[in-house]
């Protein structure tokens, strides 16, 4: 994971996922309290993830939003897309990102939305193979996003040029 350091936190656009509404039962009957997932991200490859919980909705969304920031990571994006097609996993939650030509769009819903337009994806095909739980779809399409291997790592690992290895 490649972490980024906090003071790179400014700029930032934050997005609510979900917001859920809890109950607890005691002896005088409901109490309710609420947890959100938010996704914060600068468009430019910086996005993070959180979860708030709190007993009001705002103070829900504020926490989830200091959470995310506390979590921001860097990701790699090439002319807009993903390097290559690679599924995410988190959970029982399953995200298929597959790169898409300049034009096709933002082609997610959900959760899955909200993280890639936070990293700046601007052309991807996405499908939700899994369970449909924001919580998870977050994770995973991030999980997803955090997988990619450039070409450059690659020949480095290999031990080989980017010419070799696009040539055979």
């Amino acid at each position: 994971m490649k972490r980024v350091k906090s003071t790179e936190s400014d700029g930032l656009k934050e997005k609510v996922v979900h917001i859920n509404r809890v109950a607890k039962v005691v002896k005088g009957g409901r109490r309710f309290s609420f947890n959100a997932i938010v996704v914060v991200g600068d468009g430019k490859g910086v996005v993070g993830v959180g979860l708030g919980k709190a007993n009001e909705v705002t103070d829900a969304i504020s926490k989830g939003i200091d959470d995310a920031k506390k979590n921001l990571v860097k990701v790699t994006i090439r002319k807009g897309t993903v390097s290559h097609q690679i599924v995410g996993r988190f959970g029982a939650g399953k995200v298929l990102l597959k790169p898409a030509s300049p034009g096709t769009g933002l082609i997610a819903g959900g959760g899955v939305r909200a993280v890639l337009e936070a990293a700046g994806v601007q052309d991807i095909l996405t499908k939700s193979l899994g369970s449909s739980n924001p919580h998870n779809q977050v994770k995973a399409t991030l999980n997803g996003l955090l997988m990619q291997i450039d070409a450059k790592a690659m020949a480095n690992k290999r031990g080989k040029t980017i010419h070799e290895i696009f040539a055979s």
